[in-house]
């Protein structure tokens, strides 16, 4: 089914963050308001300023498959964001699932990484494998009944665990959010996929405002901070290797440069499995 107004929210909130440098418009004098005029999109759509105006409107007909591509791209959408549209406009998207499998390969390529935490995780946050070091660095991480153990479960259903540095919360929240939004526009059409998602909603008013916001992503890389109650703020790099499926990916944790973890990281497969939070 489409959803016209979530359509039209997410087109309206992505032609507000665009700037006409970003799309090579060039400056055309003093704005009142940020982002590019409708006129803008609807001339790098290649549709009429009016139908442009009715989609962010919610009004009209149904945008063909044609259309939304067209409009993501004057959007400068990703793929993931270009997805997210084809689904609220009610057209399906091209599946991509492994099932929670994880092939025996990867598990051999991660067991290798003798020196560097490295996760297997599927598209929905639940941790279906980790090697040695990646077990002893995710130990406070307990798992919920029903869900196993989940990272962004956990994230949002207990945020008095988050025991780090306040200033990532929301940069992490986001980018749980986005991720999962990725995953929702592919898979939506599964049972346990929504009810998942419905699920955090009730139980979290910041997971809610995010997900209202309709940003999308997959993150391949970002900054992880861990504490442990000996060795302090861990900084680490984390890596993310997607297999052609999409919802298995393989979580490596590197050494955070001009940082000391590298050393942490040795130290931390000595002293074992002292319970350690993370971000």
């Amino acid at each position: 089914m489409t959803d016209r107004s979530a359509f039209a929210d997410f087109i309206r909130r992505r032609r507000e963050q665009l700037r006409p440098e970003d799309v090579g418009t060039g400056h055309t004098g003093r704005r009142r308001t940020p982002g590019l005029r409708r006129e803008e999109v609807a001339m790098l759509a290649g549709v009429s300023v009016d139908y442009y105006a009715r989609l962010e409107q919610g009004r009209g007909s149904t945008p063909s498959i044609g259309v939304v591509s067209a409009v993501a791209r004057a959007l400068q959408c990703d793929r993931d964001q270009r997805d997210h549209m084809l689904h609220l406009a009610g057209h399906p998207v091209p599946p991509r699932s492994s099932d929670g499998h994880v092939r025996p390969g990867l598990i051999a390529v991660a067991n290798r990484l003798v020196d560097l935490p490295a996760l297997v995780v599927t598209d929905l946050g639940e941790i279906v494998w980790e090697n040695s070091l990646g077990r002893i660095l995710l130990d406070g991480l307990a798992g919920e009944p029903g869900r196993g153990r989940n990272l962004i479960w956990e994230w949002f259903a207990d945020p008095d665990a988050r025991a780090m540095p306040p200033e990532h919360w929301r940069r992490i929240s986001a980018a749980h959010v986005s991720d999962l939004r990725a995953t929702y526009t592919r898979r939506s059409h599964e049972a346990h996929v929504s009810r998942f998602v419905e699920d955090l909603i009730a139980i979290s008013d910041e997971f809610k405002e995010l997900w209202d916001r309709h940003d999308v992503a997959v993150h391949r890389s970002d900054t992880k901070v861990f504490v442990h109650p000996e060795l302090g703020l861990i900084e680490l790099r984390c890596e993310v290797l997607l297999t052609p499926d999409d919802d298995i990916s393989l979580l490596v944790f590197f050494p955070m440069e001009g940082t000391n973890a590298a050393e942490q990281l040795q130290l931390l497969g000595v002293v074992g499995s002292q319970k350690i939070s993370s971000d």
